[in-house]
């Protein structure tokens, strides 16, 4: 999950920015909010969501763990209360290791239609 810099500035995101951060239905997020209680957007009065950055963190963290990984929810939670921090670093490495290829594909398409 990419943030965009201006999305940085923002201190609250809807569960409908969050679900199309991660590319998942609103519903996911909202079974990994019961799941997880790591997981606690604010509520506004009319029970609306508002996610703050440590939630998207976290979110990630689960994405990571259930999403990229294909571990069980019992999985997830198990490893998070064992090593969060590992997890949290492993996360990261993944992120940036993502992006990197994404930047080493675009050379390679653009490289490709220089030739």
């Amino acid at each position: 999950m990419a943030l965009k810099t201006e999305k940085e500035l923002k201190l609250y995101y809807s569960i409908s920015e969050v679900a199309k951060m991660f590319d998942v239905n609103e519903s996911l997020l909202r079974y990994w909010e019961k799941e997880f209680p790591m997981i606690s957007p604010k509520k506004t009065g009319g029970n609306v969501r508002q996610y703050r950055k440590e939630d998207i963190e976290n979110i990630r963290l689960v994405y990571h763990l259930v999403k990229e990984k294909g571990m069980t929810l019992a999985g997830a939670k198990q490893r998070l209360k064992q090593n969060r921090e590992e997890t949290l670093q492993t996360a990261n490495v993944v992120e940036r290791l993502k992006r990197i290829r994404e930047e080493l594909m675009s050379m390679r398409k653009e490289l490709d239609y220089l030739t």
